[in-house]
């Protein structure tokens, strides 16, 4: 029997990453913003401990893990490493047919998978990010919805770095006789096939799960430093678009892009932002930091950048992909045959390539955070890597430590930042901030040099 649980036990241990699970199947649950910007459960129901829900939620120590969750899920997949999971094939490569390549901010699979599944009458819905008709009266850019044909998938077709969640879906899939799949990050995908494991109504009417790979979530303050940086009053933003596109640059030059009520825009690249280097953490959740699913191992099939060259610098925008039912392989597979999908079939080890630094951080740098004396209380952390620290050497412990910082502090100085409506408090903070931490891990400039002094060992991101 598990320990009982209370959603607010979770939060209080840094784990809650704002899924929506625990509300969804609470009569009284309710999800709300906290002051950083992320979704937290509200009201009574978060402090009602009971074994069900430390079952469910997918920080639990009592919940099955990702390798548990899989080999009931995907029992008979022909393949499996340490890294991937459990899979049936990989690929590499794009959409070949229509539009979607051009309006996703990859190469079109996450969309045309989901509108694959509509059009052969696999679901009758697919659950997915859309932006926000009217922010400021939904008091979000960005949620979950349910949508029907290609065209309105398509709404949805890129990347949203900000965060949501699925109480309201779920409920709406529990209420709604149908078949839906649901695009979601490793830790919701892992919630979901929990829930599908109790829950016999969603285990009928949720037979697709279509994951994203992950490399952490944001919090909603990532907007605000937009706004401040692109000096735009933050109540006049009305639409958000983290990567735009551009066939003429290399598909890992992010480019933030800001639309205002009067319909003129804002853009600036990412490397030029005061917090512009992903890696580095900012406003990154916390229980991103005690994560060890970069791939969606729990999901039917997922999808991620192929962040290695000549990929890398190909506009137009590449995927990864891992298939992991028969079905979704045989799908992809005739739609290759056919010339409707430009894809290659690539071994484990490519895949795992194109995510090396995702997966330092959830492996190595995950063994290290959890020998640090902030994890040891609260709530257990139980993790497929066992703690060590030893063998790491000086600056790539840095390089771990900073990160963990630039999260921590990131959060607390913006919130003051808009409390106070000073953004100088939060931006003369990240700009040295970045700084030291490009030095630690890319050697950058003068400061870079004085690391690689000092600390000659080479550095990894």
């Amino acid at each position: 029997m598990a320990e009982p649980l209370a959603p607010r036990d979770v939060v209080g241990s840094g784990l809650c990453i704002g899924c929506g699970g625990c509300a969804a199947a609470a009569a009284d649950g309710a999800m709300a913003w906290d002051r950083y910007g992320t979704w937290k459960p509200a009201g009574a129901f978060a402090a009602e401990r009971s074994a069900a829900f430390a079952l469910r939620c997918p920080f639990s120590p009592a919940a099955r893990d990702e390798d548990a969750i899989a080999a009931e899920r995907f029992p008979a997949a022909p393949r499996a490493t340490a890294l991937l999971g459990r899979h049936e094939s990989t690929w590499v490569g794009h959409v070949a047919e229509g539009a979607w390549r051009g309006t996703g901010s990859s190469g079109g699979m996450v969309s045309w998978v989901a509108a694959e599944l509509l059009r052969t009458g696999a679901v009758d819905a697919v659950a997915h990010v859309v932006a926000s008709d009217s922010p400021r009266d939904e008091g979000r850019f960005f949620a979950y919805r349910l949508s029907r044909d290609a065209a309105a998938l398509r709404s949805g077709a890129k990347s949203r770095y900000y965060p949501v969640e699925l109480s309201a879906i779920l409920r709406e899939i529990r209420a709604t006789p149908g078949r839906y799949a649901i695009v979601a990050v490793p830790c919701f995908a892992k919630m979901i096939q929990l829930e599908r494991a109790r829950d016999p109504v969603l285990r009928a009417r949720v037979p697709h799960v279509l994951g994203l790979f992950c490399g952490h979530q944001k919090s909603a303050r990532l907007v605000d430093s937009f706004a401040w940086q692109l000096d735009t009053p933050r109540d006049r933003v009305r639409a958000v678009d983290y990567r735009i596109k551009d066939a003429g640059r290399p598909a890992n030059w992010y480019r933030a892009h800001l639309t205002l009520d009067d319909g003129s825009a804002r853009a600036e690249d990412w490397w030029h932002l005061a917090d512009g280097d992903w890696g580095a953490g900012f406003f990154q959740n916390s229980a991103c930091d005690m994560c060890d699913d970069v791939v969606a191992e729990t999901a039917d099939v997922a999808f991620g950048d192929a962040w290695v060259e000549p990929y890398a610098s190909d506009g137009r925008g590449t995927n990864v992909v891992i298939a992991r039912t028969p079905l979704i392989d045989g799908l992809i597979r005739a739609a290759v045959a056919e010339g409707r999908l430009a894809l290659e079939e690539v071994d484990a080890g490519f895949v795992e390539a194109t995510q090396a630094a995702g997966f330092r951080h959830r492996r190595e740098g995950l063994a290290y955070r959890l020998t640090w004396r902030r994890w040891r209380g609260g709530v257990a952390k139980r993790k497929r890597v066992a703690p060590a620290a030893r063998a790491l050497p000086l600056r790539r412990r840095l390089v771990y430590r900073g990160r963990a910082a630039i999260a921590r502090w990131s959060h607390r100085l913006a919130w003051l930042a808009a409390r106070t409506g000073r953004p100088g408090l939060y931006l003369r903070w990240a700009r040295p901030a970045l700084a030291l931490y490009r030095a630690l891990a890319w050697s950058h400039g003068r400061l870079g040099g004085w690391v690689d002094r000092l600390l000659p060992d080479a550095p990894r991101r």
